[in-house]
Order: C-alpha cells, then structure tokens, then sequence
C-alpha cells in the first residue's frame, strides 16, 4: 500500500500540514490523485482544472472524507487567469507553499504528420504554461522565504519515443527549463523539480494508444518494453509529489524524477 493510499485521514501523516497548494490539470489522472494526496496530508488544496466541474468532482470527493478543498476552472493557457489565481490564493490564504503545475498536452506524430497548430499546442500547455505559472508564483514565494515548485513533464523528457516529436521536444525542454529555474532560485530556498511518470494507466495514454492502433497493443507495448512488465499507477506517482511537496525534499531542487517502472533505462 502506498503513503498515498494508507490513510483517508487528513492528519495521520500531516506532512503538509499547513501549507498551501494549488495544482493544475487537477480534474482526473495523475493531478487529482495528487491533488488528493496532498489535501490528505494536511494542505489546504486549490484543484484546478479546465474543466471545471471536474474540478469540482475531486473537490466533492475530499469533503466527502471531511477534507475541505477549493475547487475552481482554470484555463492554463490564459495568463491573466493564472496569474489571478494566485494572487487570490495568497490573499485568502496568506501563502503559497506548494505549485504543481501539470496540465499538459499529447499529440503523436512525426516530423511530417503533427500538424504546425499541434506543435504550437505542445509548446503551449507542456512549456510556456508552466513558465506562466511558476513566474506569477515566484514572489510570493520569495516573500515567504520558500517554497516547492512542480513542473510534470514526463520520462519522454529524458528519452526519445519514436513518432512523438511534438510530446518529446516539449517535455526535453521543461525539463531544461526547470532545471534552468532551479539553479537560478535555490539561493532563495525555492524548489524547482520535474515529475516525470512513464506509463501511467489515465486516459492522457490517447495519443500513444492512437499511435501504436488500440489498447490491446499499447497494453503489448507496456507488458512487453517496461522492465517490470506493467503500467504505473496514480497513487505511486501521488506518493512522488508528496516527497517533493514535502520537507522530505528539502535539499533536492532541479531534479528529473523517473518514475517508469524502468523504462527508460
């Protein structure tokens, strides 16, 4: 069992236990689970998502095990919104602890086959939102002396997968770039590190589903390519946020965390 799944209880491992955090691209998959796992371990979470009624969806979920939450819709791709959000969530909280910024966007395909706007949407969602978010985070969290910045990206941003140019330059260069933030802001006890799950069973696996022609052979390409013969799962890469959320983490910053079951080995 996992740190994540041990407990529904919000203060049995407060490892978080008052900060602060907004995630984004919260509504399903690997943000709301670590959306969840971080509310029960004792942050005031801030669930974000495009759509919002998902958002709204984690959010019901948490005050059903009395975990209170905020849930809003957010448009990542709108940086007056973004930076809105966080600005609000400092006014009504105080602070500003813990940034996972995770929406992001898959397309396959290669050099001739994704489209120029499919490019332009990768760079979008998988590398300028990110740079959005973490720049209207960053004074506040100068302001409180520190904090913990989480950028996903993915083990595609430390290995090439074949007809995905769009999906892994994009997540090349998030890695680079936090990396890049990391170095510049660990003097001011800011943390910049990237999360970057393998094969995790969420339906953000369309394009390589599409790519290799249907679940049953993307399943193939998991049981067969992955060393441990299978997919990840969200509770493990939940725990993974938690660690980097957490004091856990303290002296680690511009890091690329694989978690892909060896894939990329």
């Amino acid at each position: 069992m996992s740190l994540a799944q041990a407990t529904n209880a919000p203060t049995a491992f407060p490892l978080l236990e008052g900060k602060v955090a907004l995630v984004t691209g919260a509504g399903s998959g690997i943000g709301r689970a670590g959306a969840m796992a971080m509310a029960r371990h004792g942050a005031r979470v801030v669930v974000t998502d495009l759509d919002g009624g998902k958002a709204a969806q984690v959010f019901d979920a948490l005050q059903a095990e009395g975990i209170d939450a905020v849930a809003a819709g957010l448009d990542v791709t709108d940086d007056a919104a973004v930076a809105d959000q966080i600005d609000q969530i400092v006014q009504d909280f105080g602070r500003i602890d813990v940034l996972h910024s995770h929406a992001g966007y898959q397309i396959e395909g290669n050099l001739e086959q994704v489209p120029i706007e499919g490019m332009d949407r990768s760079w979008q969602l998988n590398v300028r939102s990110h740079f959005i978010a973490a720049r209207a985070t960053i004074g506040h969290m100068r302001a409180q002396r520190g904090g913990s910045i989480i950028i996903t990206s993915s083990n595609s941003g430390v290995q090439y997968d074949r007809e995905m140019i769009a999906y892994a330059t994009t997540k090349h260069a998030v890695v680079a770039m936090t990396r890049q933030m990391a170095a510049d802001y660990a003097k001011e006890n800011i943390r910049f590190n990237a999360l970057c799950p393998g094969f995790i069973d969420t339906p953000f696996n369309a394009g390589f589903e599409t790519q290799m022609g249907g679940r049953e052979k993307l399943e193939d390409y998991v049981s067969r390519t992955i060393p441990m013969g299978r997919w990840g799962t969200t509770s493990e890469i939940a725990d993974s946020i938690l660690f980097l959320a957490s004091d856990m983490s303290t002296f680690m910053t511009g890091h690329a965390l694989v978690i892909d079951g060896g894939e990329c080995i």
